[in-house]
């Protein structure tokens, strides 16, 4: 990024924040702090008010915009690849937003610039995901509401997907996405701690006109890391073939925890698996170019189902072979 780019950039970053410190800035556009104090020198001689609190950070003066910024194509792009990217793990409200912002970006762009849109628009495609994510209903957006504006919400609940619904009122603080399924992170008043609802089993949900306080002192961040660990998890580690690797990855129903490469140049990687069993059968899924090397247990399992098929495929072989094939066969060894 050239300078003139960076320090409009600047501005914008400015303008989108409140307070910002030089650290931030620094991190923003990955320079130095250094080259922070030059640029905002730079852009205060130019005129731009930037008000300076010792201890606090750097903020524009209120009033002070910046008068509209035309997308380059690169921008538009990302964007555009952005929504596709989004559009297989989003609901019915979040592709509509998404829908609007694009048709809001478009209608600034010259035509030029729309025409690539179009040809890009043709040209990419995103294959949806076999997942239960797929949330049926408009609720990520008016829930990412709740939880911005602090109100209650009031679910009906398909605990454990038993179909033992439950009436509750969370205090909405996350949604977060992993395991291929959005999770609503809340205080539930019925419960008394904190809990995890996973979006696709709300049955109804309602945001209330209640508000309420902040819980300055929670992390989604840290919530999930320590479910993570309280977790009934096995550790496991397999060595996959590079060629299968990013089909493994994205079809992976484990946590990965690290990963790295071995002398024969297959990827080792350590997964967290709820159940040992069921890891061991989705291996066969992947034939020989997937080895499972930790715990011996996990080995043990594969090998079991890897008999198991064998011996289902061996008793049509027989059935199927005379016995004089059987005494070639033999005789031949």
């Amino acid at each position: 990024m050239n300078r003139i780019d960076r320090l409009t950039g600047m501005i914008l970053l400015l303008q989108s924040q409140r307070v910002i410190t030089a650290e931030q800035v620094a991190a923003h556009f990955e320079i130095s702090v250094r080259t922070v104090y030059r640029d905002l020198a730079a852009l205060s001689e130019a005129g731009v008010p930037i008000a300076a609190e010792a201890g606090v950070g750097y903020s524009l003066m209120r009033g002070y915009h910046m008068p509209p910024v035309m997308f380059t194509e690169d921008e538009a792009a990302a964007l555009f690849m952005s929504a596709e990217v989004t559009g297989p793990v989003a609901d019915d409200s979040l592709r509509e937003s998404l829908k609007s912002a694009l048709l809001k970006v478009r209608s600034v762009l010259p035509q030029e610039k729309n025409d690539y849109l179009v040809r890009l628009r043709d040209r990419v495609g995103i294959a949806p995901r076999n997942s239960s994510a797929d949330i049926r209903r408009e609720s990520l957006m008016p829930i990412q509401g709740a939880v911005v504006r602090r109100k209650c919400l009031e679910i009906r609940y398909n605990t454990a997907n038993r179909g033992a619904i439950s009436l509750r009122v969370i205090e909405p603080l996350g949604l977060v996405f992993y395991a291929q399924n959005w999770h609503l992170i809340g205080w539930c008043r019925m419960r008394q701690e904190m809990r995890n609802f996973r979006l696709d089993r709300i049955a109804e949900w309602l945001v209330l006109d209640e508000s309420f306080e902040d819980r300055l002192d929670f992390s989604v961040k840290e919530f999930l890391r320590e479910s993570i660990e309280c977790s009934d998890l096995t550790p496991a580690t397999v060595a996959v073939d590079v060629a299968v690797l990013e089909r493994f990855r994205a079809e992976m129903q484990g946590t990965a925890v690290a990963e790295k490469i071995l002398a024969d140049g297959r990827v080792s990687l350590e997964l967290l698996s709820f159940s040992l069993p069921w890891l061991a059968q989705w291996l066969l899924g992947f034939g020989n170019r997937v080895e499972a090397l930790e715990p011996r247990e996990l080995r043990e399992h594969v090998r079991e189902a890897a008999h198991g098929v064998s011996a289902l495929y061996s008793r049509d072989f027989v059935n199927l072979c005379t016995p004089a094939d059987i005494g070639l066969s033999v005789g031949g060894v």
